[in-house]
């Protein structure tokens, strides 16, 4: 019962608009960029000037969002004030990476770190479809082959020492809730950036990798008997 209650009052708290996520975001020292939005009403996926868009309302407003994200509360304000109902991208490999899998590897993951003791950390959700998972950038390594880079065309699902796993670092992005999807839900998160007041610790991104990959090549064959 406390466990519900609980839900409901962060729901209750939740931001109210693009504007008052951004700026907690912001607040948090996340850089956030604008991102497009799904068409939901008219003839297109997506209300970009791309036609055939593949990720609607799940990519910048701006090519050059890379050079334009920002944690400046006056920008911020002024770029959702011109467009109140843009969704809100937030770039990687700066202050965080982000761990990119099946719901249902996620899940399975969760349930392990929470058996073991292994701080997650903030996770977010895209329409019951993927997991999130924030951890501690590793930024650029001196060794590059310790870093492996998001290719942001790439098929997770082709991948075949974790499939379905996409590891969002250096130049790559990720939508943040509350953002727009194209089913008309919401991101959400599971497990939110800050516990209160105080802002979620980042894990370590190997410890959670080992686990998140595990759960990966264990979900890739039941997905496949469905």
């Amino acid at each position: 019962m406390a466990d519900v209650l609980s839900r409901r009052k962060r729901r209750r708290q939740a931001p109210s608009s693009m504007l008052d996520a951004a700026q907690e975001y912001a607040a948090l020292g996340w850089p956030v960029c604008r991102g497009a939005q799904p068409d939901r009403y008219g003839p297109r996926a997506c209300l970009c000037d791309r036609l055939g868009c593949p990720a609607p309302g799940a990519h910048p407003l701006s090519a050059a969002w890379g050079l334009e994200a920002t944690t400046d509360p006056d920008t911020v304000a002024r770029w959702w004030a011109a467009t109140p109902e843009a969704n809100i991208i937030l770039p990687t490999g700066r202050v965080f990476d982000v761990f990119d899998v099946p719901a249902g590897a996620g899940v399975m993951a969760l349930a392990r770190m929470g058996r073991s003791g292994v701080s997650a950390g903030p996770v977010a959700v895209l329409d019951a479809q993927r997991y999130l998972f924030f951890v501690a950038t590793r930024g650029a390594p001196d060794d590059e082959d310790e870093w492996w880079s998001c290719r942001l065309d790439c098929v997770p699902e082709s991948i075949d020492e974790t499939p379905g796993l996409r590891w969002h670092c250096r130049d790559s992005y990720v939508l943040a809730p509350p953002s727009l999807l194209p089913s008309g839900n919401q991101a959400a998160w599971i497990r939110a950036p800050r516990d209160g007041a105080r802002p979620v610790d980042l894990p370590d991104p190997i410890v959670v990798l080992d686990i998140l990959a595990d759960a990966c090549e264990e979900f890739a064959p039941r997905a496949r008997q469905v």
